[in-house]
């Protein structure tokens, strides 16, 4: 009986999960004669679970190495696609530059997006944080609060109080490729071609590379890592200018995916995006991977079937199970306790 416990515990919530595709697995053969219409909703959520991933991985770095959840985040995401908005209209990307010149172009904008963003970050972490470093947690939980809104009215200064178009220079083209039925777009292809190669150049930096082995000590335990010769200082900014590269490449990929931006866009994505994490474990970058996966899919699936308005209303249910029956996250790991 105990071990059947255990079993629950720790695998009762994604059981939970999967029952869901199962069950509307059955339905679609029951009444299309085939399973098109939830493949179709797990590839377009996979799609839209890679934007979220990005801004969520960065959530979870900085929980990771200072437990601070970092809500500037999801605005410093929005000035991401911003930026790629009026660097659409300065460098002229438009589908009449052809197919190279509106992949340089984008390939350009994804760079200076990326740097913007990690800058700010950087910054951000600099100016804010790193002095109420040892001050009570609520001191750098608000700074990041304020943070939030200044970065708010940098982009209602920037674009203004409404959302503005985004060239289409990718969603609504021809598909890639037709699979029985299965529909693979370009944006899937751009949304996941982008995430899963930042994902893994994260995953090998953090396991392999000195400056993530000393990124894992700063999380273990940063009074430890000073005395073993680790500038925690530095790491910790290392975390944020890693945080930002990926938040500015989710802000290009949002821009391109919804074709429009808007000043206020950063506290949705960072809301879903945070969500995310902490269903995975937060502080746990596969953790991260895995809440953007299931916040994706949850939201074709059921948007499908009974419009987007009761998305946030079942995401965020299976939230409360998971932090009822399971605190640390579906795959998180018990995190150091503040001394």
């Amino acid at each position: 009986m105990t071990a059947v416990r255990t079993f629950l515990g720790k695998y009762g919530l994604i059981i939970v999960l999967l029952v869901m595709p199962v069950v509307y697995g059955i339905q679609d053969i029951s009444n299309d004669g085939n399973l098109t219409r939830l493949a179709n909703n797990l590839v377009a959520g996979l799609s839209n679970g890679s934007i979220w991933a990005l801004v969520a991985l960065g959530y979870t770095l900085v929980y990771g190495i200072i437990e601070l959840i970092n809500f500037a985040h999801g605005d410093l995401f929005m000035i991401g696609s911003v930026a790629s908005y009026g660097l659409f209209g300065t460098l002229g990307i438009t589908l009449a530059t052809g197919t190279l010149g509106v992949v340089g172009g984008l390939f350009a904008t994804l760079i200076v997006a990326m740097l913007l963003c990690a800058s700010l970050n950087v910054m951000i972490e600099r100016v804010g944080y790193r002095p109420l470093r040892n001050a009570p947690k609520l001191a750098p939980l608000i700074t990041a609060v304020g943070f939030s809104f200044i970065l708010q009215d940098v982009g209602q200064l920037w674009i203004g109080g409404s959302q503005q178009g985004v060239p289409d220079l990718i969603r609504g083209q021809m598909e890639v490729f037709n699979v029985a039925g299965v529909s693979v777009a370009r944006e899937d292809v751009l949304a996941i071609g982008v995430t899963i190669p930042l994902y893994l150049l994260l995953t090998w930096f953090v396991n392999k590379t000195r400056a993530g082995k000393a990124m894992r000590a700063t999380a273990q335990d940063p009074e430890a890592a000073r005395l073993m010769g680790i500038n925690v200082d530095s790491t910790i900014s290392l975390t944020f200018l890693l945080g930002g590269l990926l938040a500015g490449a989710g802000g290009l990929i949002y821009a391109l995916y919804q074709t429009n931006v808007w000043y206020f866009q950063g506290f949705r994505a960072g809301l879903i995006a945070f969500t995310a994490a902490v269903m995975g474990g937060i502080g746990n970058i596969k953790g991260a991977a895995l809440g953007r996966c299931i916040i994706g899919c949850l939201q074709q699936i059921l948007g499908n079937r009974f419009g987007p308005d009761l998305n946030p209303v079942i995401v965020f249910a299976y939230l409360v199970l998971i932090m009822v029956f399971r605190p640390q996250g579906l795959i998180g790991e018990e995190t150091r306790e503040a001394g």
